[in-house]
């Protein structure tokens, strides 16, 4: 069976008041990476914020988040965020990201947004891995055209809180249908969060959670925090099985001294 691949992200574009719990300041994020990577995920996503919980692509406040986290789990895939929303201008948001001086291994390029193509150009010649984020059908095909693709790191089908299983398998068919070499990523947000999570599991794709995605652990209750969230997804996809594999195929061999 395929190893489970769990990405934490740990904040997204939520404020404190949401949560309080939620890592806004260097020394937050690098605290909340490291217990997520404690509790099971092998890479974080961040949105690096201002002091006042604003998402920001400035150079000063990602470099911050980028080395106190480093600092504290060195060898972690570490991304970030390069959201519309935190810097709603094309020119700016690529000058931005060229005065990166901490690079993280990754970044997300939601290719919906304005100027994705030149982001992900700008990302990848700073030797900065991207990661496609695609929302919808219209998104998709607009990658899959684009002769940046092939360079991908990872492609994520990112579903809105009104996602469903069969929304996420159109998309998940279209990106197949790409022949990008690029692992896949399928998450949902609320209300989608944990039932896609599973069916990412059953899919046998990557998959993602933490307090960006959802504030909440597969019983309704609140979550503490994001090693919870991710120690429950951790347990829960241990128990699925893929497709197009049995039960008897999960029993394992003879060990080895």
């Amino acid at each position: 069976m395929p190893e489970t691949y769990v990405k934490a992200c740990i904040n997204g574009a939520r404020t404190p008041d949401e949560h309080p719990d939620l890592p806004v300041t260097p020394d937050q994020l690098a605290a909340s990476a490291l217990a997520a990577h404690q509790a099971g995920a092998k890479a974080v996503h961040m949105h690096p914020k201002t002091a006042d919980g604003v998402d920001s692509l400035e150079a000063s406040v990602v470099d911050a988040a980028v080395a106190a986290v480093r600092h504290v789990t060195p060898g972690l895939p570490l991304g970030v965020t390069t959201g519309f929303w935190a810097l709603p201008d094309v020119g700016a948001r690529l000058r931005a990201v060229g005065k990166w001086s901490e690079l993280p291994d990754f970044a997300s390029v939601n290719w919906h947004e304005p100027g994705s193509e030149e982001l992900a150009e700008r990302l990848l010649d700073r030797g900065v891995g991207v990661e496609a984020g695609i929302f919808h059908a219209e998104a998709a095909a607009s990658w899959a055209a684009s002769e940046l693709a092939p360079h991908c790191m990872r492609v994520m089908v990112e579903l809105a809180g009104d996602g469903d299983v069969v929304t996420a398998d159109e998309l998940l068919s279209q990106v197949k249908a790409a022949g990008s070499p690029a692992p896949v990523l399928l998450h949902g947000l609320d209300e989608s969060c944990w039932p896609l999570l599973e069916h990412a599991g059953v899919c046998g794709v990557q998959t993602r959670i933490g307090l960006e995605d959802t504030l909440r652990l597969p019983d309704g209750s609140r979550a503490p925090g994001n090693a919870e969230l991710v120690s429950a997804a951790v347990q829960l996809l241990s128990r699925l099985v893929p497709r197009g594999r049995s039960r008897r195929s999960r029993t394992p061999g003879p060990r080895h001294s």
